[in-house]
């Protein structure tokens, strides 16, 4: 019979941590990130991958320190993925094979432009009435193994899948800014239904490139503050104007709390509560009254079994954009009161790496878990301006020592994606 301290309030088994692994434009691993990200340096410099002139963005987080064999964003995606989950494998001491599924939240998947152009010039010209027509003649007409790899969504979990092992079919989900902790949300799941003891979760994201840029810029979602690069990003600000797009990756080993004692494994963190909520409102904009993220917040809290007060901390979507700054603080203030003032403080990591777009669930899930490890809350860098209509402690500026026992982490993503993570100490 199973000890009823692996069980949750639900009697579901409970879910550890026991490997993390991170890659963000502030350098490889999480040692490096975390002293880097507490010390309140920013990862944001001017674009070097694609010429930026005539573009009001012209800055990013770009992760351009890892080596790709192709200039692609599955390449990018894939490369740092790998090094997050070897970091991750290697903390929770897993060699050979992983044998529990994976769960991949990768970018969507487009071909680059200079691969269009080289598509276009092969292509039969007069033969077909479509240009679509077009280009599939001209790759049925010559075997290109790279251009495929580059240009399908599941190549990534694939590749992962034979590289580490991992059971099953590997499922790779997009859902927009909260992919990161979607993916983990899955992870969890499985271990709860009793499907697996362990699960592999990555988030992964290396899709900055010209069309990225200027579709986020057309949207007016990018912050055009070019100079100086490392404070542009500064969320809760007064003078905030919009996110700084960036790449990143983290990887977290979930086991069932049982399973990770049972061979003796470190737990770095519980997995508390995962809660996901779909906004209807606008296909970019979230609903201003702020009802979905309360709803999902609230959901996280009572699949975690926990009240209000018994979070310390919050890593917030913070993007620095002034509508959803805005709209995550009333959802904030709705769920947690006149605490939210000056009892519960609230930091953004976008401040310093920018927005990580499909990784950013997960990297933040890794750097909450951190916080609590370390008991260090990261800053909010860039809080010079405050906006008067957000009361918070934003953590400004310089980090802080505080032991917290539970963190909640939101990510509020385009197309109505709402996932929010309760992470925690492991319990005595």
């Amino acid at each position: 019979m199973t000890n009823s301290r692996f069980k949750d309030h639900l009697g579901r088994p409970i879910v550890a941590v026991t490997g993390m692994g991170v890659i963000t434009s502030l350098g490889q691993g999480l040692a490096d990130n975390w002293a880097k990200l507490t010390g309140g340096v920013s990862g944001i410099h001017a674009i070097s991958r694609f010429p930026t002139e005539g573009l009001n963005t012209r800055i990013s987080g770009t992760v351009d320190f890892i080596d790709v064999p192709a200039n692609n964003a599955v390449e990018r995606s894939y490369a740092m993925a790998r090094e997050t989950t070897l970091e991750a494998l290697a903390q929770a001491g897993i060699s050979g094979e992983f044998n529990g599924p994976l769960f991949l939240a990768a970018p969507p998947v487009e071909p680059e432009w200079e691969d269009r152009f080289i598509l276009a010039e092969r292509a039969p010209k007069g033969e077909y009435a479509h240009a679509y027509q077009q280009v599939l003649a001209a790759v049925r007409a010559e075997a290109d193994p790279v251009f495929l790899e580059a240009v399908q969504f599941g190549s990534i979990s694939e590749r992962l899948a034979d590289r580490f092992g991992t059971r099953g079919l590997p499922v790779t989900l997009s859902t927009a800014c909260a992919s990161g902790a979607t993916a983990i949300q899955l992870g969890v799941e499985a271990i709860r239904q009793g499907r697996t003891d362990r699960a592999l979760t990555v988030a992964t994201d290396g899709s900055v490139g010209a069309e990225a840029l200027i579709r986020f810029a057309l949207l007016s979602a990018l912050s055009t503050q070019n100079d100086p690069p490392e404070k542009a990003s500064k969320p809760f600000s007064k003078d905030r104007d919009g996110f700084v797009i960036a790449e990143g990756s983290a990887t977290l080993v979930l086991e069932s709390l049982e399973s990770a004692i049972a061979r003796g494994a470190k737990v770095l963190g519980i997995m508390k509560g995962c809660g996901e909520k779909a906004d209807h409102f606008h296909r970019t904009r979230s609903s201003p009254d702020g009802g979905p993220a309360i709803a999902t917040i609230r959901a996280a809290l009572d699949d975690a079994g926990l009240a209000e007060d018994a979070i310390g901390y919050i890593n917030a979507h913070g993007t620095s954009t002034p509508e959803n700054d805005k709209m995550e603080y009333g959802a904030m203030l709705s769920v947690f009161g006149e605490r939210l003032s000056d009892q519960i403080p609230v930091s953004s990591n976008k401040s310093m790496i920018g927005h990580t777009l499909t990784a950013a669930g997960a990297v933040e899930a890794v750097f909450s878990i951190q916080t609590m490890l370390t008991g260090t809350l990261p800053p909010t860098i860039n809080y010079t301006n405050p906006d008067p209509s957000i009361v918070m402690d934003v953590v400004p500026n310089v980090k802080r020592d505080a032991q917290v026992s539970a963190v909640l982490s939101n990510s509020f993503g385009f197309g109505g994606q709402n996932a929010s993570l309760i992470m925690a100490l492991e319990p005595a």
